[in-house]
C-alpha cells in the first residue's frame, strides 16, 4: 500500500456531500459527541471553580474519563457484534445521559466519578461510529472519515461558542448542560439507523488475517495518542490560558475552544478532498508540522488574540490527523480485523485524549501553562517519525 492507497484511484474525487450522505448515521453520532466535549471544554473554568480544584487536582480528575474510555474501547467490538444494527443508535443515547453527569459533582472526587462514566459512554459511541465509518470506507473504496470528523468539530465549535455567550450572561453548568443534553437527544433521534452493513466486495479480503498486525495497531495508536494530546489539551486548557495567564474576562476563554472547533471543521472539510489527492501519509506529515508550530505560538503568545490565532494554526494542523489515521489503519487490515484494529489503536489514542489535559494540569502546577503548551509542541512533532514508520509497513 502506498501513501494514498486507502482510496482507489477511480474514487478519489468523491464529494463532501456524497460522503456525508453515505455516513449520515455515524456522522450525527459524532456530532452529538462534539456537543458533549464542546460543552465540557467551554464550561471547564466554571466546573473547576465549582469543585474548588487546583490545576493538579483537575488534571488528576481528568484521568478518570481516560479509564472509562479504555474500558469502553476494549468492549466496543463485542458490543457492536452483539447489538448489530442497534449498536450505533443505542450507544448514541448514552451521550444524552453523559452530558448531564458533571452537574452531579460537588468536589474533586465526585467530579472524577462523573467524568469516568462520561468518558465511558461517549467513547463507546465514538468508537462505534468510527468503526462504522471505516467499514463503509472499505465498501465504498473511498475516504469518508474527514467529513464525519468535520461534523464533530463543527458541533464542538458551535457548542463552545454558545457556552461562551451563556457564561457571559451568567449561566453555569446547571443551566447549560440540560439544554445540551436535549440537543444531543434530538441529534441522535434524527440519525437513528439500525440497518446492517452489506458484505465486503473485495476478493482479497479473505486472504488477510482476522487479527490485525501488531505494528499497524501500535504505530497507528502512537499517532492517535500524539494527535489527541494536541487536540484535547488545547480544548481543555486554552480557555483557562486566556482567562488566567492573559487576564481575559469570564466567558472570553471559551473563544479558544470555539476557535479550535471551527478551524478543525474547515480543515477536515478540506481534508476530505486533499486526502483523496495527495494521500493520508503526506497529509498527516504536513499537518503534524503545522500543529507543532501552532502549539509554540500559543506557548509564546503575548496577547489573547495571539493565543486564539495560535489555536487556529494548531487546529488546522490537528484537523486531519485522526480521520486520516483511521483510514490508513482501516485500509491495512481485513474486514474481520477492522473493528479490533481501530478499537485497539483508539485505546492508545484516547489515552492521549485524556492524558493531555492531565499533563497540562501537572506542568501548569509545577511551571506555567506556557510550559505546558511547549510540551504539546514536542509531543505533536513525534507524529512525524511514527507516520513514516507506518507508511513503510504498507
Amino acid at each position: 500500500m502506498h501513501a494514498g492507497s486507502a482510496c482507489d484511484e477511480g474514487d478519489r474525487n468523491v464529494s463532501v456531500i456524497h460522503a456525508a450522505r453515505t455516513t449520515r448515521a455515524p456522522m450525527l453520532t459524532l456530532t452529538a459527541v462534539g456537543v458533549n466535549w464542546g460543552g465540557l471544554a467551554g464550561l471547564m473554568p466554571d466546573i473547576k471553580a465549582n469543585v474548588a480544584a487546583s490545576d493538579a487536582e483537575l488534571g488528576a480528575a481528568l484521568i478518570a474519563p481516560a479509564i472509562g474510555s479504555m474500558i469502553a474501547m476494549a468492549a466496543a467490538p463485542r458490543f457492536g457484534h452483539a447489538m448489530g444494527g442497534l449498536a450505533l443508535p443505542l450507544s448514541g443515547l448514552g451521550i444524552v445521559l453523559a452530558v448531564l453527569l458533571p452537574i452531579t459533582a460537588s468536589d474533586v472526587t465526585t467530579l472524577a466519578l462523573a467524568l469516568f462514566f462520561t468518558g465511558m459512554a461517549v467513547a463507546l459511541a465514538d468508537m462505534t461510529a468510527n468503526v462504522r465509518i471505516a467499514q463503509l470506507e472499505a465498501r465504498q473504496k473511498t475516504h469518508l472519515q474527514s467529513v464525519n470528523h468535520a461534523a464533530f468539530s463543527l458541533a464542538f465549535g458551535l457548542t463552545a461558542l454558545g457556552v461562551a455567550f451563556a457564561r457571559r450572561a451568567g449561566f453555569g453548568p446547571a443551566e447549560v448542560l440540560p439544554v445540551l443534553s436535549g440537543i444531543a437527544l434530538a441529534i441522535i433521534l434524527s440519525g437513528w439507523d439500525r440497518a446492517e452493513l452489506p458484505p465486503v466486495d473485495d476478493p482479497d479480503d479473505s486472504a488477510r488475517a482476522a487479527v490485525p498486525p501488531r505494528a499497524v495497531v501500535l504505530l497507528g495508536g502512537a499517532i492517535l495518542f500524539a494527535g489527541f494530546i494536541g487536540e484535547n489539551a488545547t480544548e481543555a486548557w486554552s480557555a483557562l490560558h486566556i482567562e488566567r495567564t492573559l487576564g481575559g474576562a469570564p466567558g472570553e476563554g471559551s473563544l479558544g475552544p470555539a476557535a479550535l472547533g471551527f478551524v478543525m471543521f474547515a480543515g477536515r472539510l478540506g481534508g476530505q478532498i486533499v486526502a483523496s489527492r495527495v494521500g493520508e501519509v503526506r497529509l498527516i506529515f504536513a499537518s503534524a508540522l503545522l500543529g507543532s508550530v501552532g502549539a509554540i505560538i500559543i506557548a509564546l503568545a503575548p496577547t489573547k488574540l495571539v493565543v486564539i490565532a495560535g489555536v487556529g494554526v494548531l487546529g488546522l494542523g490537528m484537523a486531519v490527523i485522526v480521520p486520516a489515521t483511521n483510514s490508513i489503519i482501516g485500509a491495512m487490515v481485513s474486514d474481520a480485523a477492522r473493528p479490533r484494529a481501530i478499537s485497539r489503536a483508539w485505546m492508545a489514542g484516547l489515552l492521549g485524549f485524556f492524558v493531555g489535559p492531565s499533563m497540562m494540569g501537572g506542568l501548569a502546577q509545577i511551571w506555567t501553562l506556557r510550559a505546558s503548551f511547549g510540551a504539546v509542541a514536542v509531543i505533536v512533532a513525534l507524529i512525524l517519525p511514527a507516520v513514516l514508520a507506518l507508511a513503510r509497513r504498507g
